[in-house]
């Protein structure tokens, strides 16, 4: 029987700086190079998700936009891809007419992009920009319109919680959509993808591509609770949140103990 092992970033994995610590990465990448079929799932970029993680170099699938892409470690080719369909216009004129004034990540021409308007960002968007000064899929637009461009498969929204939580009542059920405070900086976010994109689904696609009977899966976040209700085996570590613990097979050592490595060192047999 093989096993999938799949574990939630922030939180999880990364250590409270955002970084994972030279002990996880030597485990994943050890473990990996004698067999292990091991993956993350993230929110994040495969772009950002590759700095946080750079001590990882093995050969793995990254599930990243929260399950809009599954994403080779190594050459950064797409192995699966999740976009939206024509009615995104409708879901963007609804959040301009609603002042809210998203995050649009598409590609266009070909190219990787997240679009915004500058004088229409919110002060946690700028502040969340500030974060990503220099990279390469910064795309500055003139006007709303723009944010349309290209083929769209991630939304991001940072406002108040009074204009995001009446969206999100409205779109939660016609496609994925992630309601949160971020972690680090206690913005209020809400990120809109396709039905089809959440890391569950792209688990499950990915689980069928490997050929994999069994999976173990680690997270900290109640957004974590659709993979948990997958999984075999489900490790919340100590800094999880309540709800989470409630459905864990064990609890683990914290992100800052370096809990998952710490496990798949200890429990990973071929």
């Amino acid at each position: 029987m093989s096993t999938f092992y799949v574990s939630d970033l922030d939180g999880t994995l990364l250590r409270s700086n955002e970084r994972t610590s030279e002990y996880t990465n030597n485990v994943i990448n050890s473990l990996t190079e004698k067999g292990m079929i091991f993956s993350y799932a993230t929110a994040r970029s495969l772009i950002t998700a590759k700095k946080v993680t750079s001590g990882i170099n093995a050969k793995i699938p990254l599930i990243v936009y929260n399950g809009a892409f599954v994403m080779d470690n190594r050459t950064g080719e797409i192995l699966i891809a999740n976009y939206f369909d024509n009615n995104v216009e409708l879901v963007l004129d609804d959040l301009f007419a609603n002042n809210v004034y998203p995050i649009v990540y598409a590609y266009i021409d070909g190219k990787e992009t997240f679009s915004f308007v500058p004088e229409l960002c919110s002060s946690g968007m700028n502040a969340f920009l500030g974060s990503r000064k220099g990279d390469i899929r910064t795309n500055a637009v003139r006007a709303t319109n723009d944010l349309k461009a290209g083929n769209v498969f991630y939304i991001t929204c940072i406002d108040e919680p009074k204009k995001l939580k009446p969206l999100y009542e409205k779109y939660k059920n016609t496609y994925h959509c992630v309601y949160q405070t971020d972690i680090y900086t206690n913005e209020q976010w809400l990120e809109i993808m396709p039905l089809n994109a959440s890391k569950a689904k792209a688990i499950k696609q990915l689980q069928t591509l490997l050929k994999c009977d069994k999976l173990v899966v680690f997270g900290d976040g109640k957004n974590d609770i659709d993979m948990f209700e997958l999984a075999e085996e489900r490790y919340a570590v100590q800094n999880a949140h309540d709800d989470l613990k409630r459905i864990a097979t064990r609890i683990i050592p914290s992100n800052d103990e370096d809990g998952v490595a710490k496990w798949l060192n200890e429990n990973f047999k071929l």
